[in-house]
């Protein structure tokens, strides 16, 4: 789906409950100013509802615009900024779910009118505070590699590749928006921002007070709850990433790489070491002037057709074993089943594991992997790069006896989120997933995937 898409859907959801208000409840104030509240409304619910399906995803997107806006502030007079944006990632959790919720109960309460004038400001600050974050974003773009956002002469061309923020969450994994396309949604989505501000009074109201305030505060106690359904005690029941049940990862990942590497080299971007000067040839221009733009004196840079196939996390599904080696080639190739326990982050160090995660491992986990590994089949560990020590005294804490393989966070993020989750693969598929929490015996799981005893 596009945006383009979504908001012609979200379009005619807003003509439809606009032809409520004005023909069934007979609010008939202000024709446009129901139909922006409607439009407004019916887009906050369905962006809040896709992000509720996976809050821990909106909360590592806030974690990589903390990370950002830390490193921006650390090398300026306002590095004393910088230190408050890693306290904040702390707390990213709570910071999604918040928003979240926050979302859904201003869509409903722009839809039914509840507190006119508290709504309006509320919409209209989240709306500010996003156009903020997403303007930042894409006009990092401009920013080269090495270059501080705050020094604006050495500002370049825009580059997608700038931006180490790439998409801005807006709609979660369900639609991934480039910063530019939602900074300009923003900067739309605040003319009805200040239209609300200003006729408030004329905004229209369903139900009794007390029924509009119900439905609001209910909405939010759902979301609440229908939020941390999604990651407290499950992983998320409707899965827009790459690695959801039932995908190929051998030959997704296959086709990705071959598309990357069929582009097509369409000419070159160059800029001057030295005086800055920028220049960008076509491939034949190129190749007729390449002699004046040595590579002592310039940054030469390919610029490249668009790959058949868009590139995934799973054209980063690598890892690495306690040699070196690149076990996913072998696991990609195995037609056995294994057993992979997906934890992005082991929690503590030496001497200072946190117990309830070890009682994760041990008691949610442990049972069923001693008795796959009992009938044969495959286990391993995936986790982000750790001190061996770390690994090897976290394996002795929780009896692992399998290998842990390490690799990027994210990439191990995006597969499952639980920390720690079983993901089921055979063939280069995977067959199943599951919250730790949530994850059956065996037994259970040995009948319905069909597993051989042996």
């Amino acid at each position: 789906m596009t945006l383009t898409t979504l908001l012609v859907y979200i379009s005619i959801a807003a003509l439809a409950l606009t032809g409520l208000t004005y023909f069934v409840f007979k609010k008939k104030d202000s024709l446009l100013l129901s139909l922006l509240q409607n439009f407004s409304g019916a887009l906050f619910l369905f962006s809040g509802y896709v992000k509720a399906v996976d809050p821990l995803g909106t909360a590592y997107k806030m974690e990589q615009y903390f990370a950002e806006f830390e490193s921006t502030f650390a090398d300026t007079a306002l590095s004393f900024v910088a230190p408050m944006f890693p306290a904040m990632a702390e707390f990213s959790v709570a910071f999604s779910v918040f928003m979240i919720v926050l979302e859904i109960m201003l869509g409903l309460a722009l839809i039914v009118g509840a507190w006119p004038k508290l709504t309006s400001w509320l919409f209209f600050g989240i709306v500010a505070f996003f156009t903020v974050l997403t303007g930042f974003t894409f006009l990092t773009g401009y920013v080269p590699s090495g270059v501080n956002f705050f020094d604006f002469g050495d500002w370049g061309p825009y580059a997608e590749t700038n931006m180490k923020v790439t998409d801005c969450g807006c709609f979660g994994d369900f639609l991934k928006l480039e910063p530019r396309t939602s900074f300009f949604k923003d900067i739309a989505l605040l003319v009805p921002g200040f239209i609300f501000l200003f006729a408030s009074k004329k905004m229209h109201q369903l139900f009794s007070k007390g029924g509009r305030r119900l439905a609001v505060i209910g909405i939010g106690v759902a979301s609440l709850l229908y939020g941390m359904s999604n990651y407290v005690w499950d992983i998320p029941g409707q899965d827009f990433r790459p690695f959801k049940v039932g995908t190929d990862v051998a030959t997704t990942k296959q086709a990705e790489m071959d598309a990357a590497a069929n582009v097509t080299v369409l000419g070159y971007s160059m800029e001057n070491k030295s005086t800055g000067e920028r220049a960008e040839l076509t491939l034949q221009e190129y190749l007729d002037q390449y002699a004046s733009y040595p590579e002592a004196e310039w940054d030469i840079e390919q610029l490249k057709s668009a790959p058949a196939i868009e590139a995934t996390k799973i054209s980063d599904f690598e890892l690495s074993d306690d040699e070196g080696n690149d076990p996913t080639v072998d696991l990609l190739a195995s037609s056995e089943y294994t057993f992979l326990i997906v934890a992005y982050k082991l929690k503590g160090e030496v001497g200072n594991w946190k117990a309830g995660y070890l009682e994760d491992w041990k008691e949610d986990i442990a049972p069923v992997v001693q008795a796959a590994q009992a009938q044969g089949h495959k286990v391993a560990a995936m986790t982000k790069y750790n001190d061996p020590t770390n690994i090897a005294d976290f394996k002795q804490q929780v009896g692992a006896d399998y290998p842990f393989w390490t690799g990027d966070d994210i990439m191990l993020k995006t597969i499952i989120r639980s920390n720690p989750g079983v993901v089921l693969m055979k063939d280069g598929k995977i067959i199943n997933k599951w919250h730790h929490s949530k994850l059956p015996t065996f037994d259970a799981i040995a009948e319905k995937e069909l597993l051989a005893k042996r």
